[in-house]
């Protein structure tokens, strides 16, 4: 990066940071402000910042009467978005990346939980950060609801139960999986009850110490991909958004 970039961090539950993610991050020297958005905390000026994290959490990204946060958040990512501000939506990130640019999110036919393969597609053989990934990887699933892309996007990634696992719209990237977490963040989102509750219908009474042991045997490997596809972003993305304007950004035709 031609500076020390400037991120702004949307975080909806203690137990979700942006893990590996933050990691690269502060690797780099660069900095973060997190903003607790569930807790009520105020949103700051977007501008100032040079690229959004939105990382996951319980709830829809449609329960805007429940959660009186939730519209000024999405408000917040389609006016950034539609600037060119980069954006990396993780989990219920990427389903408010697709509902702020007028997708629909709804609940799928049946919840997704497990350490399970994730596909990328055509398209991202040529995304300047889906490009690193391979073939095939283990990614940890822990969710039930899914998402329409939004106009424009590019579709990058799917697993065998959802089409809908990662895309990209100009500067902005939306991925429904995590690769981030290791076996410490999965023991502890299986403490909080929408997540348990989930786990168990799916996987049985004992699914937490099963599910904590497939994280941890494919830790290495996941939050290693983790920090490449973010740090391709920082690097691919996020800089050249930093350049003056006049210079264009290879994302600029995505």
């Amino acid at each position: 990066m031609d500076r020390r970039a400037s991120l702004l961090v949307l975080q909806h539950i203690a137990c979700e940071p942006p893990g590996a993610y933050e990691d690269e991050l502060l690797e780099r020297g660069a900095s973060l402000a997190r903003v607790m958005v569930d807790r009520g905390e105020p949103l700051p000026e977007w501008r100032e910042f040079d690229g959004i994290v939105a990382m996951g959490g319980p709830m829809g990204a449609y329960e805007d009467e429940r959660l009186p946060w939730l519209a000024p958040e999405k408000a917040l990512i389609a006016d950034a978005v539609r600037s060119g501000l980069p954006f990396w939506g993780v989990c219920l990130g990427a389903q408010l990346l697709a509902a702020s640019l007028g997708a629909s999110v709804y609940a799928g036919a049946d919840p997704e939980v497990g350490v399970l393969p994730v596909y990328p597609t055509g398209a991202a053989a040529s995304d300047p950060v889906f490009s690193l990934a391979p073939d095939e990887f283990p990614a940890l699933q822990w969710h039930g609801d899914t998402f329409a892309l939004p106009a424009g996007a590019v579709h990058l990634a799917r697993s065998d139960a959802y089409e809908q696992q990662a895309f990209v719209v100009s500067r902005a990237y939306g991925l429904q999986f995590h690769i981030e977490i290791g076996a410490g963040l999965a023991t502890e989102w299986g403490e909080v009850p929408a997540y348990a509750d989930s786990l168990e219908a799916i996987m049985g009474a004992d699914a937490l110490p099963r599910l904590v042991d497939a994280v941890a045997a494919h830790e290495r490997r996941m939050t290693a991909l983790a920090r490449a596809l973010f740090g391709a972003w920082l690097d691919r993305v996020v800089a050249p958004a930093q350049a003056p304007s006049g210079e264009r950004s290879p994302t600029d035709q995505l």
